[in-house]
């Protein structure tokens, strides 16, 4: 029942959004060089006050989940899973459920090792969704990119 009532919700607020416009989120990312061959990505979310987005940790009666899906290359492999520092959980009246809440001071990172010498572009998407006290936008995906120095 919590699924029904949550994505009438955000029916609604898809319908009032688009309307509006809303982007509430904008996503960006840098590469921090470790050495000559490794790296990470340093992916964070820019928040508009009253507005959060969601962790990676998927919950059974909550939002779509962050997400992060890599393209592949030979360029570079991925070392790990994306790390996300800053979450923290809190009751989001939206779900009626606890769960872990991304804002402006969240941070994501993902450690690469280069194949190639340095220049290469590592691109990506951020599957994410977005709420505040009143309404919840539709899950939104944004194509990033970044090029190891």
């Amino acid at each position: 029942m919590k699924k029904i009532v949550a994505i009438v919700f955000c029916l609604f607020a898809f319908l009032g959004a688009q309307s509006q416009g809303q982007n509430p989120i904008v996503w960006q990312a840098v590469y921090k060089s470790i050495s000559a061959t490794e790296g990470e990505i340093i992916i964070t979310p820019k928040v508009e006050k009253g507005w959060h987005t969601y962790s990676q940790k998927v919950t059974a009666d909550g939002p779509v989940a962050t997400s992060f899906k890599f393209t592949e290359s030979k360029q570079y492999t991925l070392v790990g899973k994306v790390e996300e520092s800053n979450v923290h959980e809190e009751f989001d009246k939206a779900f009626d459920a606890k769960i872990f809440v991304v804002t402006d001071k969240s941070e994501f990172k993902q450690k690469v090792k280069l194949t190639t010498k340095a220049g290469a572009s590592i691109a990506f998407k951020v599957e994410f969704m977005c709420c505040n006290d009143m309404m919840c936008l539709p899950p939104k995906t944004v194509d990033l990119i970044v090029k190891a120095q």
